[in-house]
């Protein structure tokens, strides 16, 4: 199946085996595999006995196919790369999950400062960080002021019938949803589990995750979140979820260096280079997986200094980790809102 590259800013949820923290009373149900260039892992709290492993598993690869079938850059017969393809100048019907997603996006967008912007795929081609591979050099200042003019989702894209179809002003223009696609998956698994009786569950795909239930040990799903730098594993700090979604971005596993410089992925739209603040990690609390996704990316693109602001303002759950002199160290910086998930106690098993 056709999928989506992993988005290596994603600092993968250190997630650790639930089973020791199930009370005896508990079942527990992984399912596990592969999606979106990435991996997915869902945990089921006692599943309904009327539904069987193979009907949860039926599911879930279901509706991670249909996000693949919409959303993936890299399958040329999804609905955003038909889009691309097509370059459309005239209004080109959506799907309802395509249209929903730019919803999304388009809130994200204009309350970030047009941080968040789909339409910075040709900015990403630029630079080395899509599909066509790893750059030569770094752009010329001609290069990406040429490149900026196809740039601008606010001013690039139209959506018209009431938001149920889309089309480009500029040439040369694309989009790239990877971004908030996964956040969409999960959502979407998320969803249809819970049509099918199953309220306790955990899904997660690369590090993205939404939660709903108390969790394997009754009192919320306990997750950590990674601390930047390598080996990769070990746990900043832990938060409890119940009926929430996670996405944590990062700038530190996706970058090249020339004569001494060091440049992530992370590409701010605005400028068309990318980010040269000291936020090296956001992770996001949102009510959906999507949301959080969206605005794990916004914030990192901002810098703790303005995203923080914006975080405040917009009342967003959102944790910022700096770079400091000492390597192994970093500024942490909470919101008043994502104060309310945090335990500073990590004794207790973090679940996965």
């Amino acid at each position: 199946m056709p999928t989506l590259p992993a988005r290596r800013d994603l600092l993968l949820v250190c997630l650790a085996a639930v089973c020791a923290s199930c009370s005896s009373d508990d079942t527990l149900v992984s399912v596990s595999g592969e999606t979106m260039g990435t991996t997915y892992n869902v945990s089921i709290v006692d599943p309904p006995k009327n539904l069987s492993l193979s009907e949860i598993e039926s599911a879930i690869t279901s509706e991670l196919s249909t996000a693949n079938a919409i959303f993936s850059n890299w399958d040329t017969e999804s609905e955003v790369s038909r889009f691309n393809r097509s370059a459309a100048r005239t209004p080109v019907r959506l799907s309802d999950a395509f249209s929903q997603l730019l919803d999304i996006a388009d809130f994200v967008h204009v309350a970030s400062e047009g941080r968040f912007d789909l339409t910075a795929a040709p900015l990403i081609e630029l630079w080395g960080f899509g599909e066509s591979g790893p750059a030569a050099r770094v752009p010329t200042d001609a290069q990406i002021l040429s490149t900026l003019a196809s740039v601008g989702q606010q001013r690039v894209i139209n959506r018209a019938s009431g938001g149920m179809a889309l089309f480009m002003r500029e040439e040369g223009a694309s989009l790239n949803v990877a971004a908030i696609a996964k956040g969409a998956g999960i959502d979407a698994v998320s969803d249809r589990l819970q049509t099918m009786g199953l309220e306790n569950v955990l899904v997660e795909i690369g590090g993205d995750l939404r939660a709903r239930g108390a969790g394997p040990h009754g009192s919320g799903w306990r997750i950590g979140v990674e601390k930047p730098g390598f080996p990769p594993g070990a746990v900043q700090e832990v938060v409890v979820l119940q009926g929430a979604g996670m996405a944590t971005s990062g700038d530190y596993r996706n970058y090249f260096e020339e004569d001494g410089v060091r440049y992530p992925h992370i590409i701010d739209p605005t400028t068309g280079r990318p980010v040269t603040h000291a936020t090296t990690s956001v992770t996001v609390i949102a009510d959906s997986a999507t949301l959080a996704d969206a605005w794990a990316t916004a914030l990192l693109v901002l810098g703790r200094e303005r995203g923080a602001e914006i975080a405040e303002k917009n009342g967003i759950a959102a944790l910022f980790l700096e770079r400091t002199d000492e390597a192994a160290e970093f500024q942490r910086y909470a919101s008043a809102t994502f104060k309310a998930y945090a335990r500073q106690d990590t004794r207790d098993p973090v679940t996965k």
